[in-house]
Parts: C-alpha cells; sequence; structure tokens
C-alpha cells in the first residue's frame, strides 16, 4: 500500500511537470521593449567646441575644459588666441578634407590636410591648444593663412585693402549634422567697415567625398566691396578659367602653399554674374562681388598632395577643376 501511494504521487509530478513543459513552449517569448537605436555613419561632420569651468582673465581664458555645443554667441571678451575656442572657431570637415574658420576678427578660413578618410575634428586641438600645427596621424593644419582671407572667406575691399571684422556687435554661430551633410551657420550682426554698418549671414556646408564647400552669404543692405578670396604667396601663379556658357569660372592656385612644406591647390568657383572685378591685394587673390542684397553662392577648395588617393600634379589639379566647371555648366551646381 505504502508504495502504492509513492508511485501515485511520482506519476502525479510527472503530469504536472510535462503540462509546464508544454505551456511554456506554446507560449511566445516576450519582446525586449528596449528599441536599439539605428546607427548612422556620418561622412561629414562639423561642430563648435567651447571652455566650460574657467573663467575670463581679461581677453583670455583660464582653466575649464572643453565641451561641443550647438549654438554659440561668441562673448565680447574674445579674440584671436583667447584659448576659449578649440582651434578657434567653428570645423567642418568631409572624408576628404578639413577647415576651420577663425571665429574672431580675422574670420579668416584655413585648411586641415587629412592623411585618413576618418571624422577627425573631434580629435583635433585636446592635446594642446594648437598641436594641430605640428604632424600627427591624421594629417594637420596645412595652411599659412596670415593676414589674408585665407580660402574662401569674406571680407570688403575698400581703399584698396581688405577689411575684416573688426568692429562687429555680435556673432552667433550653430552646426548641424545630418547623413548628406554638415553645416556651419553664422550671423554677423552690425558688421562695421568704413562708414557702412550691415548684417551679414554665412552658410558653409560640406557633403561626403568632396573637397569644395558650398559658400552662401547674404548682406542685409546693398554695398559696395563685400569680398573672398585665396591667400596670396610669391611665385604662385593665379590660374582662371571659364565655363562653356562664360556663366560660371574659377580662380585657382597651385604649388608648395603649405606649412609642411608641399603642394596644394586651392579654387573658389563663382557666378560671373555675381562678381563685379578680380584683384590682386597685398595678401590674397580677391573677387569682389557686385552690391546685393540677394543670395550668393560660391564654391571652395583645398587639394592637398598627402590626402589618400591625393591630387599630386598641377596638371592633375586643373583637370579635376575643369571636371567641376562642367558640372557647373551642365547643373548649376556641383
Amino acid at each position: 500500500m505504502k508504495k502504492l501511494k509513492i508511485l501515485l504521487i511520482l506519476c502525479f509530478i510527472i503530469a504536472v511537470s510535462c503540462k509546464q513543459e508544454k505551456k511554456e513552449a506554446d507560449s511566445p517569448e516576450l519582446e525586449s521593449t528596449e528599441k536599439e537605436e539605428p546607427t548612422v555613419l556620418y561622412r561629414t561632420y562639423a561642430e563648435i567646441s567651447v571652455k566650460e569651468g574657467g573663467k575670463w582673465v581679461e581677453n583670455k581664458y583660464e582653466g575649464g575644459n572643453f565641451k561641443n555645443i550647438e549654438t554659440l554667441t561668441v562673448p565680447s571678451t574674445h579674440t584671436d588666441h583667447s584659448y576659449f575656442i578649440r582651434y578657434e572657431g567653428p570645423g567642418w570637415e568631409s572624408n576628404k578634407v578639413g577647415y576651420r574658420l577663425y571665429l574672431d576678427w580675422r574670420n579668416a578660413i584655413d585648411i586641415f590636410g587629412k592623411l585618413t578618410d576618418s571624422l577627425i575634428l573631434s580629435q583635433v586641438g585636446q592635446d594642446g591648444f594648437d598641436s594641430y600645427h605640428e604632424p600627427s596621424d591624421w594629417g594637420m593644419d596645412i595652411l599659412k593663412v596670415g593676414k589674408s582671407l585665407g580660402i574662401g572667406s569674406i571680407g570688403r575691399y575698400v581703399n584698396d585693402s581688405v577689411s575684416h571684422f573688426k568692429e562687429v556687435d555680435s556673432t552667433v554661430v550653430s552646426v548641424n549634422n545630418t547623413d548628406a551633410r554638415s553645416s556651419v551657420n553664422i550671423n554677423y550682426y552690425g558688421w562695421k567697415t568704413g562708414n557702412e554698418k550691415i548684417n551679414l549671414s554665412s552658410a558653409l556646408s560640406i557633403t561626403p567625398d568632396t573637397r569644395y564647400t558650398q559658400h552662401t552669404i547674404q548682406p542685409s543692405d546693398s554695398i559696395t566691396g563685400i569680398c573672398t578670396g585665396i591667400v596670396k604667396f610669391e611665385g604662385i601663379e593665379l590660374i582662371n578659367n571659364e565655363s562653356e556658357d562664360s556663366a560660371w569660372g574659377y580662380i585657382a592656385t597651385y604649388g608648395e602653399q603649405t606649412l609642411v612644406p608641399d603642394d596644394l591647390g586651392m579654387a573658389i568657383f563663382y557666378k560671373k554674374d555675381d562678381v563685379s572685378n578680380k584683384v590682386d591685394s597685398e595678401f590674397d587673390h580677391l573677387l569682389v562681388f557686385k552690391p546685393t542684397t540677394k543670395e550668393i553662392t560660391y564654391y571652395f577648395l583645398g587639394a592637398w598632395e598627402q590626402e589618400n588617393n591625393g591630387i599630386k600634379t598641377k596638371e592633375e589639379f586643373i583637370s579635376y577643376l575643369d571636371k567641376l566647371l562642367s558640372e557647373l555648366y551642365s547643373n548649376n551646381k556641383i
């Protein structure tokens, strides 16, 4: 009798266990309610990075750590070499080349030559304020800007010289990144040159697999002399060409123009109807725009011989520029 009871208990346990296993087998697995965010692999990048946690001592920022932000109203105390903005202004890059703008009275644009197809700006200047002037694994700052506009920035040609941005009421910059492009947008309020005072908007953008930056500017008032240009170097000739319909043109230079030193090509593509004249000033090859309050769009680029699969000769560079000029002729954009 005792053995029979034990046998019945064992049968009951086995039956319950089988039912539980069947229930678990029939029940669907619960899916996680947490959704994984898709990874977007950008091939362009723009940033503005400033120090926080320190303090201003006259026109220098002491202490603190760099932090990336999306929008900045430039402090009135900020000037060149204030040690407040990482590499002195906003930067933007494609997988081929990088650029930076000095967000102070100079308002010039410089070039980061890249040895890699990776995006590198987030590393630049983290190990020392101006360490990017020295060669590194990713490349270096290659252009000696001096007192010029650098490549493709804005000034005003007044009384046979270029006025930069020494007198501005305020400057606001923002950056934006998408999978299609990266951009830097700058609004200058109360820019005074000569006897005129205007507002000016500037939109700089770059797309993947390209060297060129599209630059669209718009002044609030129609004044003479607003210009862009390429830094001049002794012994480097200016190259000019126009599209078949003469709607677009370019100015360019090629040769030993870097801090390395080695070869660099620079160019600006412009609509001929936007330009009143070309001028060789003391420090720049200039394109002077006609007075307008409408948008003006042009393109500028740098092509360094050391970039991956880079352009190695003047002939290759001119051929590359002429292909882009043909695109502008066909599509009115590149």
